[in-house]
């Protein structure tokens, strides 16, 4: 099969690659279509030390198990089961887990691949399948609510305007919050507008340290240390940005501020599926281009550059 490979810091497409061979439990889904993500390019740039197929925000159709026949999308992370973590609610953070496409797992730049039954979840037919690619990072993006109480008389600042931080943004929208997103994009700072979302330039930011709650969607690791200074003592400051550089910083204001920081990852995927089947949020002006898995490498070229969103791979016709 075809699959794009991450090889000692170098991505290829390997037209040879063998078939997932699906672990019991497992099912087979043939990829139809797969997103490119901020993660996926940190990946590429060393973060995780991650070798071997790439991509985890996908839809395919599921070639045996329950949703046989079925659309499918998937949550990524792959645990046991059976540990005292799994046993307690908390299975995407098993220490024996896998993640489709980030850790010890292939992932869905390719033809196929497998991930448990139990990680699959039918897409309805009201949900075109360009869109259905949204739901994983859509479903990380209704982890904030899961995490942080959300309600209108919240100062929210969202730092970031880019693919994550417009799925956060329309999220946080929706429980009536006054939110701010800022970025450095005019054009997708037109975008959020046109969503109804307020917006401010970076270059106009003035940190006044007086929003309830920020959240960091930069992607870069500057985004935290200006979190930091925009949230109020007792604030919360919600972290979405994984990045490979390191991060060096003064940690004196989380102590004198007594600030809350939170970790925020996967998410909770019927919210985002319902939230794309009703049409409360939309993904289609996110679609910034699509190119054939034959050309991965060129969707990686437009994946990097400073103008695009969400770039598609199309594997394989329903």
């Amino acid at each position: 099969m075809r699959a794009v490979v991450l090889a000692e810091g170098t991505l290829s497409l390997d037209t040879e690659h063998a078939l997932p061979e699906p672990a019991q439990g497992e099912v087979l889904v043939r990829v139809l279509q797969a997103g490119i993500c901020e993660t996926d390019l940190q990946l590429a740039r060393g973060y995780m030390g991650f070798q071997g197929v790439l991509g985890h925000e996908f839809v395919g159709i599921a070639e045996d198990g329950p949703l046989e026949g079925e659309r499918v999308v998937g949550e990524i992370n792959c645990s046991c089961g059976r540990c005292p973590t799994c046993q307690s609610g908390l299975p995407t953070h098993c220490p024996q887990r896998t993640v489709l496409g980030i850790l010890n797992h292939e992932g869905a730049f390719a033809d196929y691949l497998s991930l448990p039954s139990r990680n699959l979840h039918w897409v309805p037919d009201e949900i075109p399948t360009e869109q259905a690619v949204f739901v994983e990072p859509l479903a990380a993006a209704f982890q904030i609510p899961a995490q942080v109480p959300l309600s209108n008389d919240l100062k929210v600042l969202l730092l970031g305007d880019g693919r994550l931080g417009i799925l956060c943004s329309q999220v946080i929208q929706q429980f009536g919050c006054r939110l701010t997103t800022v970025g450095k994009h005019t054009d997708k700072l037109k975008l959020l507008e046109q969503l109804g979302i307020d917006t401010i330039h970076l270059d106009d930011l003035v940190p006044a340290r007086d929003a309830d709650i920020v959240v960091d969607c930069t992607g870069s690791k500057t985004g935290l240390p200006l979190a930091i200074q925009c949230v109020r003592p007792r604030g919360t400051v919600v972290v979405k940005t994984t990045v490979v550089d390191d991060v060096s910083m003064n940690w004196a204001p989380l102590v004198i501020d007594e600030l809350t920081l939170i970790g925020s990852r996967c998410g909770p995927f019927p919210e985002a599926i319902d939230a794309l089947k009703s049409k409360q949020i939309d993904v289609q002006p996110l679609i910034s281009a699509s190119f054939p898995l034959d050309d991965a490498l060129s969707a990686f070229d437009r994946a990097r550059s400073g103008n695009a969103l969400k770039v598609l791979l199309n594997v394989s016709n329903r």
